[in-house]
């Protein structure tokens, strides 16, 4: 059992030797300063400071071939980007949300400021567009 575990402490020493090793090389795509095993994972500042609004893309499926939430998602990105916003906000498709209301798309807007706590809208893609366009303007920081 001794021998066992000596291999496995020998063994489990060479694979972090390598991996102290590997991070440190330098990559074209990250910054290439040396880093800790803690901070080995490269982030960035988005250009989208001000918000990230989820669409979920599962909502409220159309006959059409179309659904709501895409038109919906398509209709926030044209008037973000109509009133010169599109930089400050970035919207998404996602996958579901879990919230699935009967009628109506699940937006989620994350901010900066939110720390966790962004609040899951159910909004009508037709008629509450603009109440959702005003909301996300509102939280411009």
């Amino acid at each position: 059992m001794k021998k066992l575990l000596r291999r496995i402490k020998i063994l489990l020493q060479r694979i972090l030797r390598r991996f102290a090793f590997n991070s440190q090389q330098p990559s074209p795509l990250i910054d290439s300063r040396p880093r800790s095993l803690e901070t080995s994972i490269p982030s960035v500042s988005p250009r989208w400071e001000s918000g990230l609004v989820l669409v979920c893309s599962q909502c409220t499926n159309e006959q059409s071939g179309s659904t709501a939430s895409e038109d919906l998602e398509n209709w926030l990105k044209s008037r973000l980007k109509f009133e010169g916003l599109w930089g400050d906000f970035r919207v998404v498709s996602t996958s579901c949300l879990g919230v699935c209301p009967r009628i109506g798309v699940t937006v989620v807007l994350v901010s900066n400021g939110n720390y966790g706590n962004s609040p899951c809208l159910i909004i009508n893609p037709r008629s509450d567009r603009e109440l959702l366009y005003s909301y996300i303007k509102q939280n411009k920081g």
